[in-house]
């Protein structure tokens, strides 16, 4: 194919191949055990695969309405009154989205102008920061404080502006598999009264919470969901992230404005899967039953490797888990992973990626939504490392 002759403005200069294209590319050629993407290597319930079967052969093929189908977002207004005493409008409040990127990606294009001020913590996901680029906005960064990744409540005060409009939280949170507390939300909702700031809340593993920990979601705290978007993903939930399909809810008002861009993003997520979401959802044991189904897998793995030379770090959330290999080597995160797939055939995740710096605190991000066979042979090389 012939190149375009004329000039290319880049709107993302920084930006290149997502690192865990990079490292699952890498895990291919060197035929790698892969714990880099974060995707599951298991089989999903059957009873799911014949639900989204039994509503296309019933015909439930064609556009569902933009908002999504009645049926799910009822089975959503009923969870998050369930388990969060949130009452959210299943007309006006719920959108069904394909997945949960798409979701980020249209909450941020609906609200955020040239030169308006979004805060991100790092160690953030790769989709966060290009979504305000691309939208003319300006990111600030306050960085989670390591190793137990907390908010730094000194520093976040300071960073807020005339020009601030979006603070966006990950909880559990992706890479490092903390969460935040019911005290975080109530300091955020204090720090925000009155002043003209939105919270994007990435919620996408909501259900994968470990320890006997609550998932403090925003819709938890009446004051700051006046305030929130609410992301989540039925893909992380029940382990079909090739499916994209999530949500968003937000008061009415905030709705209203993001289904306009919605609109013309995706228009529609898929119909028989919706359909078969909210069937699934009905029993409360399909989701209910994850966090300690996903603690299971964490405390395999961690026993994997009890014997290596890696020390976890802690992990209440999500199936992510971070190695501290600094009483290995003293390498460049990126080039210890690197090493890991070519010597060793496994591949990682550095967890220096996600920042925009690419801070080195000698950590690797693991996922352990693995079959045990798979953590089994992860653990056998770790330990030989």
């Amino acid at each position: 194919m012939n190149q375009f002759e004329g000039n290319i403005t880049t709107k993302l200069p920084q930006t290149g191949t997502s690192i865990f294209a990079v490292m699952s590319g890498l895990a291919n050629e060197y035929n790698a055990v892969n714990l880099s993407q974060g995707f599951p290597d298991f089989p999903i319930s059957d009873e799911l695969i014949e639900l989204v079967h039994h509503f296309m052969k019933k015909g439930y093929n064609q556009y569902a309405p933009m908002p999504g189908v009645p049926p799910i977002r009822k089975a959503l207004a009923h969870m998050f009154k369930k388990n969060h005493g949130a009452v959210y409008d299943v007309d006006k409040e719920i959108t069904i989205t394909a997945g949960a990127t798409q979701a980020i990606f249209t909450a941020i294009s609906a609200f955020i102008a040239k030169d308006d001020e979004v805060i991100i913590f790092e160690p953030a996901y790769d989709c966060y920061a290009p979504s305000v680029i691309v939208n003319g906005g300006l990111v600030k960064y306050s960085q989670l404080q390591f190793p137990d990744y907390s908010i730094n409540w000194d520093e976040l005060p300071r960073m807020i502006s005339s020009r601030t409009k979006m603070i966006i939280i990950n909880s559990p949170h992706n890479p490092s598999g903390s969460i935040i507390s019911k005290d975080d939300m109530i300091r955020l909702e204090k720090l925000i009264k009155g002043r003209d700031v939105i919270v994007l809340s990435d919620e996408v593993y909501e259900h994968l919470i470990f320890d006997k920990f609550q998932h403090e979601s925003v819709a938890r705290f009446p004051e700051l969901a006046s305030k929130s978007i609410v992301v989540g993903s039925f893909g992380k939930t029940f382990h079909t992230t090739g499916w994209k399909t999530g949500f968003v809810l937000a008061p009415e008002n905030i709705m209203a404005e993001y289904r306009k861009v919605h609109q013309f993003v995706v228009f529609a997520a898929n119909t028989p899967i919706q359909y078969a979401v909210a069937e699934y959802l009905k029993n409360p044991k399909n989701y209910k039953s994850l966090s300690r189904f996903y603690q299971k897998k964490r405390d395999f793995f961690l026993s994997s490797i009890k014997n290596s030379k890696f020390k976890p770090l802690t992990n209440h959330g999500t199936y992510f888990q971070l190695l501290d290999y600094s009483s290995i080597s003293d390498e460049k995160e990126m080039d210890m992973a690197v090493r890991l797939v070519k010597e060793y055939g496994i591949a990682s995740v550095p967890v220096s990626s996600f920042y925009r710096t690419h801070d080195n605190n000698h950590t690797l991000r693991f996922c352990f939504a693995k079959k045990e066979s798979t953590l089994k042979k992860a653990g056998e090389i770790l330990c030989k490392i």
